[in-house]
């Protein structure tokens, strides 16, 4: 499927925001507390990488559905092991991680069903 550059342009942009987002408030040592805060941690990864992945798959369609899995997930894991320095007040739980990469493969999967319709 061919998308309009603009669309991929703001998918970009809408991506890079999301991404931005997403890392700080897993980084911050006392994020802000949201309206999604009462479905859970688990429920938060999900979200942000589902989302992620969404904006991902629509921002660089040249790349290969897995590599943007991959890396995407790679992400969840780095933001996991910084969650553990000290100084944050953070939980590094590696369920966190798991939840992101499930997220990220149900999200690609359907994508790609959808792609081939």
């Amino acid at each position: 499927m061919i998308h309009p550059p603009a669309s991929r342009q703001s998918a970009g942009v809408l991506f890079w925001l999301a991404l931005a987002f997403a890392v700080t408030m897993a980084v911050l040592p006392h994020p802000p507390h949201l309206p999604i805060d009462r479905f859970g941690d688990k429920f938060e990864h999900m979200l942000a990488f589902a989302t992620l992945t969404f904006l991902a798959d629509f921002a660089f369609p040249a790349s290969p559905r897995l590599r943007i899995a991959e890396r995407l997930s790679f992400l969840g894991a780095m933001i996991e092991v910084t969650q553990s320095i000290p100084q944050l007040h953070r939980d590094c739980d590696i369920r966190d991680w798991v939840a992101d990469t499930i997220a990220i493969l149900v999200v690609s999967g359907l994508l790609a069903l959808w792609r081939k319709r």
